[in-house]
């Protein structure tokens, strides 16, 4: 039997869908790679909380830095958003399902970050202790 060759059609087809999974997923990496992203997730990751709890538990995080992360993920599906009809308004936060999938693999990350770290820092060491070539 003989084996297919691609045709430089078929490779170009592949390369590009390769191209869009990858912008695809440096959307993704954009939006839960953010520092603001992990820290909002985490905080909500012991079920629904009013905007100033969260601002209070996200340490540095401005009024309008966490009003733009919230937005970010309710815009992606990571986040809901419930306004209560009370005076005043009552507005909660919580993970959705996709959402709180996401707080074991941030875990991982973190968890794989703190046994790394010290090599890490070692390499930067090395790195800027080496003389600058152009």
């Amino acid at each position: 039997m003989a084996s297919r060759v691609p045709s430089e059609v078929t490779t170009l087809v592949h390369d590009e869908e390769i191209h869009a999974e990858c912008r695809a997923m440096a959307q993704v990496l954009d939006r839960i790679g953010d520092k603001w992203t992990v820290m909002v997730v985490g905080a909500l990751s012991d079920g629904p909380q009013r905007f100033n709890t969260i601002l209070r538990t996200v340490n540095g995080v401005s009024h309008r830095m966490l009003t733009l992360t919230l937005r970010g993920l309710e815009r992606d599906g990571l986040v809901t958003r419930t306004v209560y009809p009370t005076i005043p308004p009552k507005v909660e936060y919580e993970l959705t399902e996709l959402g709180s999938s996401l707080i074991a693999p941030l875990r991982a990350l973190a968890a794989w970050g703190r046994k790394n770290r010290p090599a890490i820092e070692e390499a930067r060491l090395r790195f800027d202790e080496r003389p600058e070539t152009v």
